[in-house]
Protein backbone atom coordinates (compact mmCIF):
# COMPACT_ATOMS: atom_id res chain seq x y z
CA UNK A 1 0.00 0.00 0.00
CA UNK A 2 1.34 3.41 -0.96
CA UNK A 3 2.40 5.71 1.87
CA UNK A 4 2.87 8.77 -0.34
CA UNK A 5 1.82 11.72 1.79
CA UNK A 6 0.72 15.20 0.83
CA UNK A 7 3.87 16.50 2.55
CA UNK A 8 6.11 14.35 0.36
CA UNK A 9 4.11 15.30 -2.72
CA UNK A 10 4.42 19.01 -1.91
CA UNK A 11 8.15 18.78 -1.22
CA UNK A 12 9.03 16.84 -4.35
CA UNK A 13 6.63 18.87 -6.44
CA UNK A 14 8.44 22.13 -5.81
CA UNK A 15 10.80 21.66 -8.75
CA UNK A 16 9.39 20.51 -12.11
CA UNK A 17 11.20 17.50 -13.54
CA UNK A 18 11.10 16.03 -17.07
CA UNK A 19 9.27 12.86 -18.04
CA UNK A 20 12.61 11.37 -19.16
CA UNK A 21 11.42 9.86 -22.40
CA UNK A 22 14.98 10.74 -23.38
CA UNK A 23 18.21 11.59 -21.64
CA UNK A 24 19.29 14.32 -21.86
CA UNK A 25 15.72 15.70 -21.84
CA UNK A 26 14.60 17.49 -24.99
CA UNK A 27 14.58 20.91 -23.30
CA UNK A 28 18.41 20.99 -23.30
CA UNK A 29 18.89 20.03 -26.95
CA UNK A 30 20.20 22.57 -29.42
CA UNK A 31 19.70 23.52 -33.05
CA UNK A 32 20.98 20.98 -35.57
CA UNK A 33 21.62 20.99 -39.28
CA UNK A 34 20.50 18.79 -42.17
CA UNK A 35 23.95 17.16 -42.20
CA UNK A 36 23.73 16.35 -38.46
CA UNK A 37 20.56 14.34 -39.14
CA UNK A 38 22.00 12.60 -42.21
CA UNK A 39 25.09 11.56 -40.24
CA UNK A 40 23.00 10.25 -37.34
CA UNK A 41 20.88 8.12 -39.66
CA UNK A 42 24.00 6.87 -41.42
CA UNK A 43 25.42 5.59 -38.12
CA UNK A 44 22.22 3.55 -37.63
CA UNK A 45 22.74 1.52 -40.83
CA UNK A 46 21.98 -2.18 -40.45
CA UNK A 47 20.30 -1.83 -37.06
CA UNK A 48 16.71 -2.98 -36.33
CA UNK A 49 14.26 -0.10 -36.76
CA UNK A 50 11.23 1.21 -34.89
CA UNK A 51 9.34 3.62 -37.15
CA UNK A 52 7.12 6.41 -35.85
CA UNK A 53 4.86 8.56 -38.04
CA UNK A 54 3.36 11.73 -36.57
CA UNK A 55 -0.04 12.60 -38.05
CA UNK A 56 -0.63 16.14 -36.74
CA UNK A 57 -4.26 16.65 -37.78
CA UNK A 58 -7.39 16.75 -35.58
CA UNK A 59 -11.02 17.54 -36.35
CA UNK A 60 -11.57 19.46 -33.11
CA UNK A 61 -9.57 20.81 -30.19
CA UNK A 62 -9.52 19.00 -26.84
CA UNK A 63 -8.79 21.74 -24.32
CA UNK A 64 -6.40 19.63 -22.20
CA UNK A 65 -4.24 18.63 -25.19
CA UNK A 66 -0.47 18.97 -24.87
CA UNK A 67 0.39 17.31 -28.20
CA UNK A 68 1.64 18.89 -31.39
CA UNK A 69 -1.56 19.04 -33.41
CA UNK A 70 -3.47 21.17 -35.89
CA UNK A 71 -7.24 21.45 -36.19
CA UNK A 72 -8.05 21.60 -39.89
CA UNK A 73 -10.53 20.50 -42.53
CA UNK A 74 -8.13 21.18 -45.39
CA UNK A 75 -7.64 18.12 -47.55
CA UNK A 76 -5.07 19.96 -49.73
CA UNK A 77 -2.94 20.37 -46.58
CA UNK A 78 -3.28 16.66 -45.80
CA UNK A 79 -2.19 15.84 -49.34
CA UNK A 80 0.80 18.17 -48.98
CA UNK A 81 1.70 16.33 -45.75
CA UNK A 82 1.47 13.00 -47.57
CA UNK A 83 3.69 14.24 -50.40
CA UNK A 84 6.25 15.65 -47.95
CA UNK A 85 6.15 12.38 -46.00
CA UNK A 86 7.15 10.52 -49.17
CA UNK A 87 10.12 12.87 -49.63
CA UNK A 88 11.16 12.38 -46.00
CA UNK A 89 10.88 8.59 -46.11
CA UNK A 90 12.91 8.44 -49.33
CA UNK A 91 15.61 10.73 -47.94
CA UNK A 92 15.94 8.96 -44.59
CA UNK A 93 15.92 5.51 -46.21
CA UNK A 94 18.77 6.63 -48.48
CA UNK A 95 20.73 7.98 -45.50
CA UNK A 96 20.27 4.70 -43.64
CA UNK A 97 21.67 2.82 -46.61
CA UNK A 98 21.64 -0.82 -45.57
CA UNK A 99 18.57 -0.49 -43.36
CA UNK A 100 17.80 -3.17 -40.82
CA UNK A 101 14.44 -4.87 -40.44
CA UNK A 102 11.49 -2.91 -39.10
CA UNK A 103 10.46 -4.48 -35.81
CA UNK A 104 7.93 -1.82 -34.80
CA UNK A 105 5.63 0.72 -36.47
CA UNK A 106 3.57 3.27 -34.58
CA UNK A 107 1.22 5.97 -35.89
CA UNK A 108 0.58 8.78 -33.42
CA UNK A 109 -0.74 12.29 -33.43
CA UNK A 110 -2.81 14.34 -33.52
CA UNK A 111 -5.39 11.85 -34.67
CA UNK A 112 -4.05 9.21 -37.08
CA UNK A 113 -7.60 8.14 -37.95
CA UNK A 114 -8.14 11.64 -39.27
CA UNK A 115 -6.75 9.93 -42.39
CA UNK A 116 -9.29 7.96 -44.40
CA UNK A 117 -8.82 4.32 -45.42
CA UNK A 118 -7.06 5.18 -48.68
CA UNK A 119 -4.68 7.63 -47.00
CA UNK A 120 -3.83 5.14 -44.24
CA UNK A 121 -3.09 2.54 -46.90
CA UNK A 122 -0.84 4.99 -48.77
CA UNK A 123 1.19 5.73 -45.64
CA UNK A 124 1.82 2.06 -44.83
CA UNK A 125 2.47 1.15 -48.48
CA UNK A 126 5.06 3.95 -48.67
CA UNK A 127 6.90 2.64 -45.62
CA UNK A 128 6.80 -0.96 -46.84
CA UNK A 129 8.18 0.10 -50.21
CA UNK A 130 11.33 1.60 -48.64
CA UNK A 131 11.91 -0.56 -45.55
CA UNK A 132 12.18 -4.28 -44.87
CA UNK A 133 9.41 -5.22 -42.47
CA UNK A 134 9.88 -8.22 -40.21
CA UNK A 135 7.21 -10.91 -40.27
CA UNK A 136 6.73 -10.19 -36.56
CA UNK A 137 6.59 -6.38 -36.81
CA UNK A 138 4.48 -4.90 -34.03
CA UNK A 139 2.22 -2.29 -35.67
CA UNK A 140 0.19 0.02 -33.43
CA UNK A 141 -1.90 3.14 -33.82
CA UNK A 142 -3.55 5.79 -31.64
CA UNK A 143 -7.22 6.44 -32.37
CA UNK A 144 -9.95 8.81 -31.23
CA UNK A 145 -13.16 6.73 -31.03
CA UNK A 146 -15.60 9.47 -32.17
CA UNK A 147 -13.77 9.83 -35.51
CA UNK A 148 -12.78 6.18 -36.02
CA UNK A 149 -14.94 3.82 -38.09
CA UNK A 150 -15.13 0.05 -38.21
CA UNK A 151 -14.05 0.34 -41.86
CA UNK A 152 -10.83 2.05 -40.76
CA UNK A 153 -10.19 -0.71 -38.20
CA UNK A 154 -10.72 -3.36 -40.86
CA UNK A 155 -8.29 -1.57 -43.18
CA UNK A 156 -5.71 -1.24 -40.41
CA UNK A 157 -6.01 -4.94 -39.58
CA UNK A 158 -5.43 -5.81 -43.24
CA UNK A 159 -2.36 -3.58 -43.21
CA UNK A 160 -0.91 -5.58 -40.33
CA UNK A 161 -1.79 -3.46 -37.30
CA UNK A 162 -2.12 -5.58 -34.16
CA UNK A 163 -2.42 -3.03 -31.35
CA UNK A 164 -4.72 -0.04 -30.98
CA UNK A 165 -4.61 2.69 -28.33
CA UNK A 166 -7.87 4.53 -27.64
CA UNK A 167 -7.94 7.89 -25.91
CA UNK A 168 -10.65 8.10 -23.24
CA UNK A 169 -9.32 10.38 -20.45
CA UNK A 170 -12.61 10.28 -18.50
CA UNK A 171 -16.10 8.94 -19.21
CA UNK A 172 -17.81 11.48 -16.93
CA UNK A 173 -20.10 13.63 -19.17
CA UNK A 174 -19.43 16.84 -17.21
CA UNK A 175 -15.66 16.40 -17.42
CA UNK A 176 -15.95 15.62 -21.12
CA UNK A 177 -17.98 18.77 -21.68
CA UNK A 178 -15.41 20.91 -19.85
CA UNK A 179 -12.50 19.61 -21.96
CA UNK A 180 -14.47 19.62 -25.24
CA UNK A 181 -14.21 15.87 -25.79
CA UNK A 182 -17.66 14.26 -25.91
CA UNK A 183 -17.19 10.50 -26.06
CA UNK A 184 -19.97 8.26 -24.67
CA UNK A 185 -18.96 5.00 -23.01
CA UNK A 186 -21.18 3.01 -25.39
CA UNK A 187 -19.33 4.42 -28.41
CA UNK A 188 -15.93 3.44 -27.02
CA UNK A 189 -17.17 0.02 -25.91
CA UNK A 190 -18.47 -0.68 -29.42
CA UNK A 191 -15.11 0.27 -30.93
CA UNK A 192 -13.26 -1.98 -28.46
CA UNK A 193 -15.49 -4.89 -29.49
CA UNK A 194 -14.99 -4.09 -33.18
CA UNK A 195 -11.20 -3.93 -32.79
CA UNK A 196 -11.12 -7.36 -31.20
CA UNK A 197 -13.50 -8.77 -33.78
CA UNK A 198 -11.35 -7.67 -36.74
CA UNK A 199 -8.22 -9.16 -35.19
CA UNK A 200 -6.41 -6.60 -33.02
CA UNK A 201 -4.42 -8.56 -30.46
CA UNK A 202 -4.06 -5.77 -27.92
CA UNK A 203 -6.31 -2.86 -26.96
CA UNK A 204 -4.94 0.02 -24.88
CA UNK A 205 -7.00 2.72 -23.15
CA UNK A 206 -5.56 6.09 -22.10
CA UNK A 207 -6.93 7.80 -18.99
CA UNK A 208 -6.06 11.17 -17.49
CA UNK A 209 -6.36 12.48 -13.93
CA UNK A 210 -6.20 16.12 -12.87
CA UNK A 211 -8.86 17.37 -15.32
CA UNK A 212 -11.53 19.91 -14.34
CA UNK A 213 -14.30 18.67 -11.99
CA UNK A 214 -12.62 15.32 -11.34
CA UNK A 215 -12.81 13.77 -7.88
CA UNK A 216 -11.74 10.35 -6.67
CA UNK A 217 -15.38 9.32 -6.31
CA UNK A 218 -16.40 10.45 -9.80
CA UNK A 219 -13.29 9.01 -11.42
CA UNK A 220 -14.16 5.73 -9.72
CA UNK A 221 -17.14 5.44 -12.06
CA UNK A 222 -14.86 5.81 -15.08
CA UNK A 223 -12.64 3.07 -13.64
CA UNK A 224 -15.70 0.84 -13.24
CA UNK A 225 -16.44 1.21 -16.95
CA UNK A 226 -12.82 0.74 -18.02
CA UNK A 227 -12.52 -2.42 -15.94
CA UNK A 228 -15.64 -3.73 -17.66
CA UNK A 229 -13.97 -3.20 -21.06
CA UNK A 230 -10.95 -5.24 -19.87
CA UNK A 231 -8.30 -3.57 -22.08
CA UNK A 232 -4.94 -5.32 -22.30
CA UNK A 233 -3.11 -2.15 -21.30
CA UNK A 234 -4.05 1.05 -19.51
CA UNK A 235 -2.11 4.32 -19.44
CA UNK A 236 -2.92 6.70 -16.58
CA UNK A 237 -1.44 10.12 -17.27
CA UNK A 238 -1.48 13.21 -15.08
CA UNK A 239 -2.84 16.32 -16.78
CA UNK A 240 -0.23 19.07 -17.14
CA UNK A 241 -1.82 22.51 -17.00
CA UNK A 242 0.67 24.73 -18.85
CA UNK A 243 -1.32 27.57 -20.46
CA UNK A 244 1.90 29.53 -21.00
CA UNK A 245 2.98 26.80 -23.43
CA UNK A 246 -0.47 25.69 -24.62
CA UNK A 247 -2.61 28.86 -24.82
CA UNK A 248 -5.81 26.92 -25.59
CA UNK A 249 -5.70 25.56 -22.01
CA UNK A 250 -6.60 29.05 -20.79
CA UNK A 251 -10.26 28.30 -21.51
CA UNK A 252 -10.21 25.87 -18.57
CA UNK A 253 -11.22 27.40 -15.24
CA UNK A 254 -8.29 26.77 -12.91
CA UNK A 255 -10.67 26.88 -9.95
CA UNK A 256 -12.25 23.66 -11.26
CA UNK A 257 -8.94 21.76 -11.41
CA UNK A 258 -8.37 19.25 -8.60
CA UNK A 259 -6.08 20.41 -5.81
CA UNK A 260 -2.76 18.59 -5.36
CA UNK A 261 -4.39 16.64 -2.52
CA UNK A 262 -7.32 15.67 -4.74
CA UNK A 263 -4.97 14.65 -7.57
CA UNK A 264 -3.06 12.43 -5.18
CA UNK A 265 -6.30 10.85 -3.96
CA UNK A 266 -7.37 10.09 -7.53
CA UNK A 267 -3.97 8.62 -8.39
CA UNK A 268 -3.65 6.43 -5.30
CA UNK A 269 -7.23 5.21 -5.59
CA UNK A 270 -6.80 4.46 -9.31
CA UNK A 271 -3.61 2.46 -8.79
CA UNK A 272 -5.32 0.42 -6.07
CA UNK A 273 -8.40 -0.20 -8.21
CA UNK A 274 -6.45 -1.26 -11.32
CA UNK A 275 -3.98 -3.51 -9.52
CA UNK A 276 -6.82 -5.01 -7.50
CA UNK A 277 -8.66 -5.81 -10.75
CA UNK A 278 -5.71 -7.72 -12.20
CA UNK A 279 -3.54 -5.19 -14.05
CA UNK A 280 0.14 -5.16 -13.21
CA UNK A 281 1.90 -1.77 -12.88
CA UNK A 282 4.54 -1.15 -15.55
CA UNK A 283 7.05 1.52 -14.59
CA UNK A 284 5.46 4.96 -14.61
CA UNK A 285 1.73 5.43 -15.35
CA UNK A 286 1.20 2.17 -17.31
CA UNK A 287 -0.60 -1.06 -16.43
CA UNK A 288 -0.85 -4.37 -18.30
CA UNK A 289 -2.63 -7.68 -17.87
CA UNK A 290 -0.25 -10.56 -17.07
CA UNK A 291 -0.89 -12.13 -20.50
CA UNK A 292 0.16 -8.95 -22.35
CA UNK A 293 3.59 -8.86 -23.97
CA UNK A 294 4.40 -5.60 -22.17
CA UNK A 295 4.24 -7.44 -18.85
CA UNK A 296 6.29 -10.31 -20.26
CA UNK A 297 8.89 -7.87 -21.57
CA UNK A 298 9.27 -6.32 -18.12
CA UNK A 299 9.79 -9.78 -16.63
CA UNK A 300 12.35 -10.63 -19.34
CA UNK A 301 14.22 -7.33 -18.97
CA UNK A 302 13.52 -6.29 -22.59
CA UNK A 303 11.14 -3.43 -21.80
CA UNK A 304 11.97 -0.02 -23.27
CA UNK A 305 10.57 3.46 -22.77
CA UNK A 306 10.91 6.21 -25.33
CA UNK A 307 8.84 8.88 -27.08
CA UNK A 308 6.34 6.20 -28.16
CA UNK A 309 5.79 5.12 -24.55
CA UNK A 310 6.65 1.70 -23.18
CA UNK A 311 7.57 -0.79 -25.89
CA UNK A 312 8.89 -4.32 -26.19
CA UNK A 313 11.44 -3.43 -28.90
CA UNK A 314 14.46 -2.59 -26.77
CA UNK A 315 17.17 -3.23 -29.33
CA UNK A 316 16.23 -0.87 -32.16
CA UNK A 317 16.85 2.57 -33.58
CA UNK A 318 13.83 4.91 -33.51
CA UNK A 319 13.18 6.75 -36.77
CA UNK A 320 10.53 9.48 -36.64
CA UNK A 321 8.66 10.98 -39.58
CA UNK A 322 6.38 14.01 -39.69
CA UNK A 323 6.37 17.41 -37.94
CA UNK A 324 7.80 17.30 -34.37
CA UNK A 325 8.69 13.59 -34.71
CA UNK A 326 11.80 12.51 -32.81
CA UNK A 327 14.42 10.00 -33.91
CA UNK A 328 16.83 8.24 -31.59
CA UNK A 329 19.48 6.90 -33.94
CA UNK A 330 23.23 6.61 -34.28
CA UNK A 331 23.90 7.81 -30.76
CA UNK A 332 21.92 11.01 -31.25
CA UNK A 333 18.47 12.53 -30.93
CA UNK A 334 16.97 14.38 -33.90
CA UNK A 335 13.66 16.25 -33.74
CA UNK A 336 11.76 17.68 -36.69
CA UNK A 337 10.40 21.21 -36.75
CA UNK A 338 6.91 21.37 -35.24
CA UNK A 339 5.01 23.42 -37.82
CA UNK A 340 3.60 21.25 -40.62
CA UNK A 341 4.01 24.02 -43.22
CA UNK A 342 7.65 24.69 -42.29
CA UNK A 343 8.39 20.94 -42.16
CA UNK A 344 6.87 20.38 -45.61
CA UNK A 345 8.70 23.40 -47.00
CA UNK A 346 12.10 22.10 -45.86
CA UNK A 347 11.47 18.75 -47.52
CA UNK A 348 10.24 20.41 -50.70
CA UNK A 349 13.56 22.29 -50.83
CA UNK A 350 15.56 19.06 -50.74
CA UNK A 351 16.35 19.02 -47.01
CA UNK A 352 15.17 17.04 -44.00
CA UNK A 353 12.81 18.56 -41.48
CA UNK A 354 15.30 18.37 -38.59
CA UNK A 355 15.51 21.41 -36.32
CA UNK A 356 16.79 20.28 -32.88
CA UNK A 357 18.91 17.46 -31.55
CA UNK A 358 21.73 16.16 -29.40
CA UNK A 359 24.73 13.89 -29.77
CA UNK A 360 25.20 11.65 -26.74
CA UNK A 361 28.42 11.77 -24.75
CA UNK A 362 29.68 8.68 -22.91
CA UNK A 363 28.35 10.14 -19.66
CA UNK A 364 24.96 10.86 -21.29
CA UNK A 365 24.71 7.24 -22.45
CA UNK A 366 25.71 5.93 -19.03
CA UNK A 367 23.22 8.03 -17.10
CA UNK A 368 20.51 7.50 -19.70
CA UNK A 369 20.88 3.72 -19.44
CA UNK A 370 20.39 3.83 -15.67
CA UNK A 371 17.42 6.20 -15.91
CA UNK A 372 15.87 3.80 -18.41
CA UNK A 373 16.45 0.92 -15.97
CA UNK A 374 14.65 2.87 -13.25
CA UNK A 375 11.66 3.51 -15.49
CA UNK A 376 11.47 -0.03 -16.88
CA UNK A 377 12.78 -2.31 -14.13
CA UNK A 378 12.44 -0.03 -11.07
CA UNK A 379 16.07 -0.65 -10.20
CA UNK A 380 19.51 0.38 -11.39
CA UNK A 381 23.18 -0.21 -10.68
CA UNK A 382 24.79 3.18 -10.33
CA UNK A 383 28.37 1.90 -10.19
CA UNK A 384 30.59 4.67 -8.86
CA UNK A 385 27.93 7.35 -9.29
CA UNK A 386 26.87 8.97 -6.03
CA UNK A 387 24.39 11.61 -7.17
CA UNK A 388 23.29 14.38 -4.81
CA UNK A 389 19.81 13.74 -3.48
CA UNK A 390 20.08 9.95 -3.37
CA UNK A 391 20.39 9.85 0.42
CA UNK A 392 17.29 12.03 0.72
CA UNK A 393 15.33 9.65 -1.55
CA UNK A 394 16.32 6.73 0.67
CA UNK A 395 15.48 8.62 3.86
CA UNK A 396 12.03 9.46 2.47
CA UNK A 397 11.36 5.81 1.59
CA UNK A 398 11.35 6.30 -2.19
CA UNK A 399 14.28 3.95 -2.80
CA UNK A 400 16.27 1.28 -1.01
CA UNK A 401 20.01 0.77 -1.46
CA UNK A 402 22.30 -2.21 -1.37
CA UNK A 403 25.79 -1.13 -2.33
CA UNK A 404 25.59 0.50 -5.75
CA UNK A 405 22.18 -1.04 -6.48
CA UNK A 406 19.09 1.13 -6.06
CA UNK A 407 15.53 -0.19 -6.02
CA UNK A 408 12.40 1.95 -6.27
CA UNK A 409 9.81 1.34 -3.57
CA UNK A 410 6.04 1.29 -4.07
CA UNK A 411 5.90 4.86 -2.82
CA UNK A 412 8.82 5.82 -5.05
CA UNK A 413 6.98 4.48 -8.09
CA UNK A 414 4.47 7.32 -7.72
CA UNK A 415 7.37 9.81 -7.76
CA UNK A 416 9.48 7.96 -10.31
CA UNK A 417 10.36 11.09 -12.25
CA UNK A 418 11.79 12.64 -9.09
CA UNK A 419 13.79 9.48 -8.39
CA UNK A 420 15.26 9.56 -11.90
CA UNK A 421 16.00 13.28 -11.59
CA UNK A 422 18.86 12.67 -9.15
CA UNK A 423 20.79 11.19 -12.10
CA UNK A 424 20.07 14.18 -14.34
CA UNK A 425 23.31 16.14 -14.80
CA UNK A 426 21.48 18.87 -16.74
CA UNK A 427 18.89 19.75 -14.10
CA UNK A 428 19.17 22.98 -12.14
CA UNK A 429 22.74 23.85 -11.22
CA UNK A 430 24.25 20.44 -12.03
CA UNK A 431 27.79 20.51 -13.52
CA UNK A 432 26.76 19.85 -17.10
CA UNK A 433 24.67 23.00 -17.34
CA UNK A 434 27.86 24.31 -18.94
CA UNK A 435 27.89 24.49 -22.75
CA UNK A 436 27.94 21.04 -24.33
CA UNK A 437 29.29 20.87 -27.89
CA UNK A 438 26.78 18.21 -28.92
CA UNK A 439 24.65 19.96 -31.52
CA UNK A 440 26.20 21.32 -34.69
Amino acid sequence: MSVLTNELLARYGRTPVPRYTSYPPANVWGAVSHSFAIEAFGRAAGRPLSLYVHVPFCRKLCFYCGCNMLVTRSQPLVERWLAALRLEVDRVASALGRAGKVVQLHLGGGTPTYLDEDQLTRVVSLLRSRFDFSAATEASIEVHPPVTTVGQLETLARLGFTRVSMGVQDFDPLVQERVNRLQPYAQTAALVRAARKVGFESVNIDLMYGLPLQTAERFDRTLDQVITLRPDRIALFGYAHVPSLKPHQRVLDERELPTPEQRLAILVRSVARLTGAGWEPIGLDHFALPADELFRARAAGTLRRNFMGYTTCADSEVIGFGPSAISEAGGAFVQNVRDVHVWAGLLERGLLGASRGWRLSEDDARRGAQIARLFCQLEADLGDLEPPGLKELAADGLVTREGSRVKVTETGRLLLRNVAAVLDDYLGDAPSRRVHAAAV
